[in-house]
């Protein structure tokens, strides 16, 4: 008899846990009461050759909530350590299970990981599980990190448990499913350095190579190494180049959580600004201000030479000619991050060569717009569409001079007016994961069970670029409040 279930169309390796056993410790997911499917990422489900179909039904959610695990699956907890705020403790998946990697039709290798699905070795008193808001939040983040053209990873599923977690009060109890180029970090490094044995760190070097890195191919005089190093230098100097561009704060910039694969990972207390200030702080525990808007290139250049560190033993035999390769790489940080980030900055005003006053003219910009407390998302889009009236920077004679200015500087190039237009369309969004709506979305999924406001938030920002009517009300920015705006880890 022939049957009629419908197959999910997982695929399955796991070439991570074919390193050393010291990066890993094996178990399975904590299995929950009452599991209950809340989101399904159907195109992300399409692009790995999963039927969203078979996902949905019994089976489907059983694996996303680790009650069940897929065939070819080899769950694993990953160790790793990290700088958290500065100081190095000893971490790891503390609260996530690797299922192993999908293959997807497209032969990539794709990490499987549930979030919040119980406790392994590494959970240091913790419970091991994740609430609900927090789980939402990494998705529609993620989401819409990834409409904005930025490398991140992403969410496959949300499933409640039935049970409730505790944190700062009660709440839903869930597990994310998240799809990322892999969960190598920073800090997998250095637990490999710290802890490891002689070999580990060459194989994790090499394992990461092999994975991130397959086109490097090392001449009979290259290290290739060395060519990690300046390959993860320059990923992550676009990366937080394209952060600064659209005005993301990541918010807890620890060495854990900058992944080797040059991917935006582990959105906890994550924000997007609206005035423009460099300063700008959401995370409640940055009470310092070290994560801060205008602060992540230098904390970007800081991980990275954490990274560096780690390969010393690999970059050359000799301590002072490693060291002399390792700070030649990280020199370049800066010039790569900057030159991304100007060229974006051109392109968000139309500008398509380069001229020696556009930097200037950029930082004059940016700075009426601290001075005038002007929101970065909508003085970009107000430029794009060429309505000026709503923003009080507008209005200045210090911009009517700016202004003057950037209109020449446009009229110098060979584009026409309208090629430079659409190049800002295509690189200033319209719409943003504006704080507030994010928290609206959030507060009707937990307390209300109600996830239509979190769907047509995702609609919007879908389409981050596209400057529709219908999205206008996205747009808008939140009522005056005495009270700042906070984000917390979820942890």
């Amino acid at each position: 008899m022939m049957s009629n279930k419908i197959e999910a169309g997982w695929n399955l390796d796991n070439s991570y846990a074919r390193l050393p056993q010291t990066f890993y410790s094996k178990l399975n997911p904590t299995p929950v009461r009452l599991p209950k499917l809340i989101v399904i990422n159907r195109s992300l489900a399409k692009d790995l050759g999963l039927n969203d179909k078979a996902l949905e039904g019994e089976e489907g959610v059983a694996i996303f909530a680790g009650n069940q695990l897929p065939k070819g699956a080899e769950p694993l907890a990953q160790a790793y350590a990290g700088h958290q705020f500065g100081h190095f403790n000893m971490l790891g998946d503390g609260r996530a299970i690797l299922l192993g990697e999908q293959i997807t039709p497209d032969g990539e290798q794709v990490d499987i990981q549930l979030k919040g699905s119980g406790r392994t070795p590494f959970s240091r008193g913790g419970d091991g599980r994740a609430g609900l808001g927090p789980m939402l939040r990494e998705y529609i983040i993620s989401e819409a990190m990834h409409a904005l053209g930025i490398a991140t990873t992403r969410s496959l599923a949300v499933v409640t448990t039935g049970e409730s977690v505790y944190r700062e009060t009660e709440q839903p109890g869930a597990i994310m499913t998240r799809v990322a180029a892999s969960h190598i970090r920073v800090g997998t490094f250095q637990y490999a350095a710290h802890w490891g044995k002689d070999d580990d760190l060459q194989a994790l070097a090499d394992y990461t190579l092999q994975r991130h890195f397959p086109d490097v191919k090392a001449g009979e005089n290259d290290n290739p190494y060395l060519l990690l190093l300046q390959g993860v230098i320059k990923r992550q100097a676009d990366l937080i180049a394209k952060w600064q561009l659209v005005g993301f704060i990541h918010g807890v910039m620890n060495t854990d959580n900058m992944a080797i694969s040059g991917e935006t990972i582990d959105y906890g207390p994550c924000a997007f600004m609206d005035v423009y200030d460099p300063a700008t702080v959401f995370s409640s525990i940055d009470r310092q201000g070290r994560y801060a808007y205008g602060n992540q290139p230098y904390i970007g250049s800081w991980n990275l030479s954490r990274f560096a560190e780690t390969l010393l033993p690999l970059l050359h035999e000799k301590q002072e000619q490693a060291v002399e390769l390792a700070q030649d790489a990280l020199s370049e940080f800066s010039k790569l991050y900057r030159s991304n980030w100007l060229k974006g900055m051109r392109a968000k005003l139309g500008l398509f060569n380069e001229e020696e006053e556009d930097e200037a003219l950029i930082e004059d910009l940016l700075s009426m717009m601290q001075k005038h407390r002007a929101d970065y998302t909508n003085t970009f889009r107000a430029l794009t569409v060429n309505e000026q009236e709503d923003l009080d920077l507008f209005h200045s004679p210090e911009f009517a001079e700016w202004q003057e200015r950037w209109q020449k500087r446009r009229g110098r190039q060979e584009e026409t007016k309208a090629s430079s237009e659409q190049l800002m369309k295509n690189n200033n969004p319209g719409v943003i994961p504006r704080n507030h709506r994010v928290e609206d979305a959030l507060e009707a999924a937990v307390e209300s069970e109600d996830f239509s406001v979190m769907e047509r938030l995702l609609e919007a920002l879908s389409n981050p670029f596209s400057y529709t009517s219908e999205k206008s009300d996205y747009c808008k920015l939140p009522a005056p409040s005495n009270r700042p705006y906070r984000t917390f880890c979820g942890t």
